[in-house]
């Protein structure tokens, strides 16, 4: 199971994407970026951040720490919105913490390099898991302590939101495949894939899955566990449909060191600007700054509330 904590302080809302998430503090003395059960992705958006991250984690994925975080209502007695008091009011119990990355930044290809082959395993358990929430605009990939750091999986496995027609979507191809953020990453050295693919297969058994289902609240899930495990499995089992998508987008790709700076640079702002304001599920709402929201009022938390939440980067 993930560790338990209790929250002491709601410190700032962080507007972004459609969940609204806030910072607070833990009786742990850790500070956590907190989904809240009654947002308006439900529940299900949680049981996705903790599938697709613990099992990111089980892979050697760095992965910041999940927790189930207690949440009393009262803690927002004193925030003058009326749309967060009704949210906490909405998810009293047990919501999910992700460990705030103090100083980490928006991961952007263009000004940090990963090597091919961790690029390739985070495509990988992407297109396997249908998480249709990496892309240019929205990376949901940070960068912190000099590594590369996954964030931010409710919009995977968006199956489980229509469980009577999921059975059609095993052999799937993950949607937006030629917009994924690592594509042109992968595309230097295309065989990382396949090499990837090769590795991580044969970990995806039912006792790993049975376990990371394991760390799901009960009271997030609508169906048995079974189904999730049933489901990871058959889309393992039908991956040369999907495996041979990405296959062919690396192939159409180009290598981010073909790209010129100035190009690499409008092609990063254009898709940014395509479809703003729209805000995925969990999104990090990156802004003129590429710094996510949710980092902007870490700042402010630091600062004692000397810097708004909302204050942009130069």
């Amino acid at each position: 199971m993930l560790r338990h904590v209790t929250a002491v302080r709601y410190a700032t809302p962080l507007r972004e994407g459609g969940s609204l998430p806030g910072l607070m503090e833990g009786d742990d003395l850790g500070t956590w970026v907190v989904k809240f059960s009654g947002a308006g992705q439900g529940p299900k958006a949680l049981v996705a951040e903790v599938i697709v991250g613990e099992l990111a984690r089980e892979l050697g994925l760095p992965m910041p720490e999940l927790v189930l975080i207690d949440v009393d209502p009262e803690l927002g007695r004193t925030e003058p919105d009326q749309e967060v008091q009704d949210l906490l009011r909405a998810s009293a119990g047990l919501n999910l913490g992700m460990d705030y990355l103090p100083g980490s930044i928006t991961y952007d290809p263009l000004a940090f390099d990963v090597t091919p082959e961790t690029a390739a395993r985070v495509l990988w358990l992407d297109a396997l898991t249908l998480n249709v929430d990496r892309s240019w605009r929205n990376p949901n990939l940070l960068v912190w302590g000099g590594r590369l750091w996954l964030i931010d999986h409710g919009a995977a496995l968006y199956p489980h939101h229509d469980w009577a027609s999921a059975a059609a979507t095993v052999g799937r191809v993950l949607p937006g495949v030629a917009d994924h953020v690592v594509l042109p990453v992968v595309a230097a050295e295309p065989a990382t894939f396949a090499a990837a693919d090769a590795a991580l297969a044969p970990r995806i058994d039912a006792e790993l899955l049975t376990a990371v289902l394991a760390r799901v609240p009960d009271a997030w899930l609508d169906v048995p566990r079974a189904d999730y495990v049933g489901w990871l499995l058959e889309r393992v089992a039908a991956r040369p449909s999907w495996r041979d998508a990405v296959t062919a987008a690396l192939a159409e790709a180009r290598p981010v060191a073909e790209m010129a700076p100035g190009a690499r640079a409008a092609a990063a702002i254009a898709r940014r600007r395509v479809g703003a304001g729209s805000g995925g599920a969990g999104g990090s709402g990156a802004g003129r700054s590429g710094r996510p929201d949710w980092l902007r009022a870490g700042d402010w938390l630091r600062t004692g509330g000397t810097a708004a939440p909302d204050n942009r980067d130069a």
